[in-house]
């Protein structure tokens, strides 16, 4: 729910400290379109994957000129958490003592969106806002703030670094003047007689499991002296974005194929051949070879002495 703290000083008399208590009792009950905030929680077994998104968010105290007491304003529009979604245009408060009882309107655009998804693997947030005119308690006809489209994103994904990313896109336009944005720091506006809006542009950080985008953060202090208000300061936040990565869920052992008992183990053939083979085949003999060589040493020897005793007899023959 939202979070309204009331802060009375201890020497405020028991007449004002009656008003005080039905000024609280009158924010505290608020209109319906007050969304209540929420922190992102995740869904349940996503391994601690967050997301959540939110199209503004104000920290205010409005001082009253009648009253001493400071009336908090802490409002959020689209406010969710993963997994959620939501759309609305337009924010209104009713803060008792401001506007002569009338509701304020602290937002409108024509488009206002909040989505935000987990699951085992990914975790993202998003926001968007088209046309956006923001206006403060006690400055009814001027705007704090008019932008023509800001957009946050956070995307966390098991096993990527985080991303985060913020845009401010067309004119801005704050307490009447339109200005240029630093990208590199903070951007101060000051009007007299109204007050000074200070503006950090398109902030995005990231860890090693988490992601926020912020499209513009401003910090106030205006004196609208108007509409029985004399001073508001605080925080206002448009369009952001945050996540946190799942943790990757434990690899799972694949399991082993049963044994077949039927299945026979496979034979496998070897050939052997002993070295004798092995040298007969490179000079190309083969295992007939020792046999032919001593048939062939045989006949020679044969031959030899038959030419011998030929020889003997010739000689014979002549004597």
């Amino acid at each position: 729910m939202n979070s309204n703290n009331f802060r009375l000083p201890a020497n405020v008399p028991a007449g004002r400290r009656s008003a005080a208590i039905a000024a609280c009792t009158a924010l505290a009950a608020g209109p319906l379109l007050l969304a209540a905030p929420a922190h992102a929680t995740g869904v349940e077994g996503d391994g601690g994957g967050r997301a959540s998104a939110v199209v503004l968010r104000t920290g205010l105290d409005v001082s009253l000129l009648n009253k001493a007491i400071d009336v908090p304003l802490k409002a959020t529009l689209n406010e969710v958490q993963a997994p959620a979604g939501a759309e609305k245009t337009a924010l209104t408060v009713k803060l008792d003592g401001v506007a002569g009882g009338q509701p304020v309107n602290v937002l409108k655009a024509d488009v206002a969106t909040a989505k935000a998804s987990v699951d085992e693997k990914r975790a993202e947030g998003s926001t968007r806002l088209v046309n956006a005119r923001l206006h403060l308690p006690g400055l009814p006809l001027l705007s704090l703030i008019e932008v023509g489209e800001v957009t946050s994103s956070a995307v966390c994904e098991a096993g990527r670094a985080p991303v985060a990313k913020s845009n401010v896109l067309g004119a801005v336009t704050v307490l009447g003047r339109k200005i240029t944005l630093s990208a590199g720091g903070t951007t101060r506006v000051d009007v007299p007689g109204v007050g000074e809006v200070s503006l950090d542009l398109s902030r995005a950080t990231t860890t090693s499991r988490t992601a926020a985008a912020v499209a513009l953060q401003l910090k106030i202090s205006v004196n609208p002296l108007h509409l029985n208000v004399a001073d508001v300061k605080g925080e206002v936040t448009l369009a952001e974005a945050t996540c946190r990565t799942p943790k990757a869920p434990p690899a799972k052992p694949q399991p082993s194929a049963p044994a077949d008992p039927d299945k026979k183990p496979v034979e496998t053939a070897v050939k052997t051949q002993n070295v004798a083979d092995t040298e007969l085949a490179e000079t190309g003999g083969s295992s007939a070879t020792p046999y032919l060589a001593g048939g062939a040493a045989v006949l020679l020897v044969g031959g030899a002495g038959a030419l011998v005793l030929t020889r003997m007899r010739a000689r014979g023959n002549r004597g």
